[in-house]
C-alpha cells in the first residue's frame, strides 16, 4: 500500500498526464487539418485522379498575377481564399482572379487563429470578409479556410449558418518557409501521391500572399505550382472546390 505522500505524488502525476492528453485532443481536434472532431470540414473525395489547387493569403500583387498567367497557360482553374483586408486593398487584382473563372474563398477579415477568438470577433472576421469579396466578385462566398486551420465547434457552426462551407486539406508543406521550389514541389508531390494510394483527391496548399503584409514573396510556390501541373497534366484532372459535394 502506498504512503499517504507516495499516494499523493502518483495522484499529481496521473492528473498532469491526463491534463496533457486534454491539451494533445485539444490541438489535434483544433489544427489537425483531417480531425472531423469538433466538426465536419471538406476535405477531398474518393477521386484519386482529381486535383484541387488552394492559394491562401492573397492577393498579393507581387505575386498573384504572375500565378494568375501560369494557370491561364495551363488552362486551369484553382480556389483563392483571400484575406478580407487585403481583397479590399486590392479589389482590382480580387476581381481580376474571379473574372478569370477561378473560385474565391473567405480565409477571413485580418487572419486571426479562430481557435482563441472571441465569438463575437470570429461573427465579424467571417461576416467582414464574406461581404467584402461578394461585392468585389459580385457571387456570393461559399467557402471558408479558417487560418492555419485552427477551429472549434463554434467556429465551424457559425461558418454553416453564415452559408459557408469549412474547408481544410490533405497536401501542404512550409511553403511559406522553403526557398526552393523544388523542394516544395516534392513535398507536395509525395503527399499527394500518398493520397492517391489511399483512393483520395488532393487538397492542395500554397500561399500566394502572407498573412503579415502583402507583397511577400511567394516565389518558390508559384513556380512549384508551375510543377504540379506540369507533373500532373496529363494524368489529373484539375478542378476547383465546388466540384466536390460534401
Amino acid at each position: 500500500m502506498l504512503s499517504p505522500l507516495a499516494a499523493g505524488i502518483y495522484g499529481a502525476i496521473g492528473l498532469a498526464g491526463a491534463a496533457g492528453l486534454g491539451i494533445g485532443g485539444y490541438a489535434y481536434a483544433s489544427r489537425w487539418p483531417t480531425s472531423q472532431i469538433f466538426g465536419r470540414t471538406l476535405i477531398a473525395p474518393r477521386s484519386p485522379g482529381q486535383l484541387a489547387l488552394t492559394f491562401d493569403d492573397g492577393p498579393n500583387p507581387a505575386w498573384t498575377p504572375r500565378l494568375l498567367d501560369i494557370l491561364a497557360e495551363n488552362n486551369v482553374h484553382a480556389t483563392f481564399f483571400m484575406v478580407g483586408k487585403f481583397a479590399k486593398a486590392e479589389s482590382a487584382l480580387a476581381r481580376r482572379v474571379a473574372d478569370a473563372g477561378h473560385l474565391v474563398g473567405n480565409h477571413t477579415w485580418s487572419h486571426p487563429d479562430l481557435s482563441r477568438t472571441r465569438a463575437a470577433d470570429v461573427l465579424d472576421e467571417l461576416t467582414r470578409a464574406s461581404d467584402v469579396l461578394a461585392d468585389i466578385t459580385g457571387k456570393p462566398i461559399r467557402y471558408f479556410r479558417p487560418p492555419f486551420g485552427a477551429r472549434r465547434p463554434y467556429v465551424l457552426k457559425l461558418a454553416r449558418r453564415l452559408g459557408l462551407i469549412p474547408v481544410t486539406w490533405n497536401a501542404m508543406t512550409r511553403d511559406w518557409k522553403v526557398p526552393s521550389a523544388d523542394k516544395i514541389a516534392e513535398n507536395l508531390i509525395r503527399k499527394i501521391d500518398s493520397n492517391q494510394r489511399h483512393g483520395y483527391a488532393g487538397n492542395i496548399v500554397l500561399h500566394d500572399g502572407s498573412h503579415r503584409g502583402q507583397n511577400a514573396d511567394r516565389g518558390p510556390s508559384v513556380a512549384a505550382a508551375a510543377k504540379l501541373l506540369t507533373r500532373y497534366a496529363s494524368t489529373h484532372k484539375f478542378v476547383t472546390l465546388d466540384a466536390w459535394s460534401e
